[in-house]
């Protein structure tokens, strides 16, 4: 039978659009009901199109019954404001030194630019999303991150004070809860406070991981501007035990940022996190791919 309104080519996209979500179907029934945290940050989120159709999957999520939890980055909107008030940056072991000026400036930049626009293209896209500050409501309540350096003359480490640079020690679950009660979809800025009451900058991707662990989510998305973790020849381990996960990060080819990312996914599944993936924030419609597909992206890390 033919749709005489439709040319053929149309015919051909239509019946390619129902059976795709005709396939996706067990896996939207597989992941309802699911929480899962996805941390937000890189090209994704500096890119206007790729930023709408990552809105668009959140909302998608949403809709079919998944509780997703948005922890985002903001290293790039950082660097430029700093450049604009001529504040310099150190770098310490890849972590920005941060002084009291240089936090002040983080703390608007991640509570208040990066966090509301995330919220806005959410909201835009039909989802109903909330903004968070994790160093509000003692949302995330943190500890001074002190980096270990070796002393290239001693060859003796040595703990270096870095500023207001924090580690989560715990968080509100309770406040998360309420809000994904309420239908809402939380989007957190990953800022912390001490008991003092200093605020803290913290990496987002040990925010989400932090966060996963304690909410026990069944998944963890890291959206990152590689493709996953990549073996020696640089072709994408499509899935790893987290033992093997655990052995890989010993290898010269696993470098950069990959390593802490691996390590956040380890920490956040001993903590309770069913499953993690490093998956390519740059594919349009990466969580969707991610989520309702057979073979999914990124590497999966899993036990």
């Amino acid at each position: 039978m033919k749709f005489d309104f439709l040319s053929e080519s149309d015919q051909a996209y239509f019946i390619h659009k129902a059976s795709t979500l005709v396939e996706a179907l067990p896996f939207i029934r597989e992941h309802s009901g699911d929480t899962i945290v996805i941390k937000y940050g890189g090209h994704a989120m500096g890119d206007p199109k790729l930023a709408k159709s990552f809105a668009r999957d959140i909302g998608l999520m949403k809709e079919v019954g998944i509780y997703p939890i948005v922890v985002h980055g903001g290293g790039p909107q950082i660097a430029d404001r700093l450049k604009t008030k001529n504040i310099t940056s150190q770098f310490i072991e890849g972590l920005r030194v941060t002084d009291i000026e240089t936090v002040k400036v983080v703390e608007d930049v991640l509570g208040n630019e990066i966090n509301g626009e995330i919220v806005r293209a959410i909201s835009d896209s039909g989802g109903k999303a909330i903004g968070l500050s994790g160093n509000k409501n003692n949302l995330l309540t943190a500890t001074k991150l002190k980096v270990e350096v070796k002393d290239s003359d001693s060859n003796i480490e040595k703990l270096v004070d870095i500023g207001f640079v924090g580690q989560p020690i715990d968080v509100n679950i309770n406040l998360i809860r309420e809000h994904i009660n309420l239908g809402e979809i939380p989007v957190i800025a990953p800022l912390g406070i001490d008991e003092e009451g200093n605020s803290y900058n913290i990496n987002a991707d040990t925010a989400a991981g932090f966060i996963a662990g304690k909410l026990k989510a069944s998944k963890l998305l890291l959206l990152t501007d590689v493709a996953g973790v990549l073996d020696k020849d640089k072709k994408l381990i499509p899935s790893l035990k987290i033992e093997d996960a655990i052995s890989i990060m010993e290898e010269d080819f696993v470098v950069g940022g990959m390593k802490p990312k691996i390590k956040t996914c380890i920490d956040a599944m001993k903590s309770g996190v069913t499953k993690s993936t490093i998956l390519d924030g740059r594919i349009p419609h990466s969580l969707v791919l991610e989520l309702f597909t057979e073979h999914g992206i990124g590497t999966q890390i899993y036990s």
